[in-house]
């Protein structure tokens, strides 16, 4: 009798048993949690637009005009002095100088015109003034002016220095001959553009208000 109620009791614990786990299979599983919202992505920072800086304005472009007559060249001869070489040759070096009001110049055209003085017949003076006009237009050459800027002619005794009409044909032929010494030369014409460097002038404060006048 034990020995069944012993089986009948063990065979209930089991089938006990067997409904737990049983239940533990059947319950449902707890759903997991969400996920968490990802994080907002930060804002793009502002570039800041680099600051304009104002254009130079352009520099002013000015018209130059010099002219310079190499006077006393010998008689009779298409040749330069020295005096005219060193007077020359100073004139070119101040036009390619800088100055506080200007750049140093660009050369357009350079125009070379030779004379002589009135002794001689026109054929011949021509043709001595237009020697004298190419020995200087050499010159210039071989100082750095560029030869397509230059123009030269020869215009013999018909532009004499106006002093020289004091010189009186009846002089002895040595004194003349000095005395006309003013009309051996020959001129020179230099046009050109430089850049302004004078430093502009302060504009005027527009916006002043006018002081007000006083009541009487």
């Amino acid at each position: 009798m034990n020995s069944a109620l012993r089986k009948t009791y063990s065979f209930a614990g089991i089938l006990a048993a067997i409904s737990l786990l049983a239940a533990c299979a059947t319950e449902p599983e707890k759903p997991a949690p969400a996920p968490a919202p990802a994080p907002a992505p930060a804002p793009k920072p502002v570039e800041k637009k680099a600051e304009e800086k104002p254009k130079p304005a352009k520099p002013e472009i000015l018209n130059i005009e010099e002219k310079i007559e190499l006077q006393g060249m010998p008689f009779a001869k298409a040749e330069m002095t020295a005096d005219n070489k060193k007077e020359l040759d100073e004139f070119l070096a101040d036009l390619r100088k800088a100055t506080k009001a200007r750049s140093p110049v660009r050369f357009g055209a350079v125009v070379v015109t030779g004379h002589t003085d009135r002794i001689g017949g026109l054929q011949y003076n021509m043709k001595l003034s237009e020697r004298r006009a190419v020995v200087v237009k050499d010159y210039l050459v071989s100082t750095g002016v560029d030869q397509k800027v230059i123009f030269w002619e020869g215009k013999a005794f018909k532009q004499p220095i106006p002093v020289t009409k004091f010189c009186d044909n009846k002089m002895k032929r040595k004194q003349l001959i000095e005395c006309l010494a003013p009309n051996r030369r020959v001129t020179l014409e230099i046009v050109g553009t430089a850049e302004s460097l004078a430093k502009p002038k302060p504009k005027a404060e527009g916006d002043a208000k006018p002081k007000p006048k006083a009541k009487p």
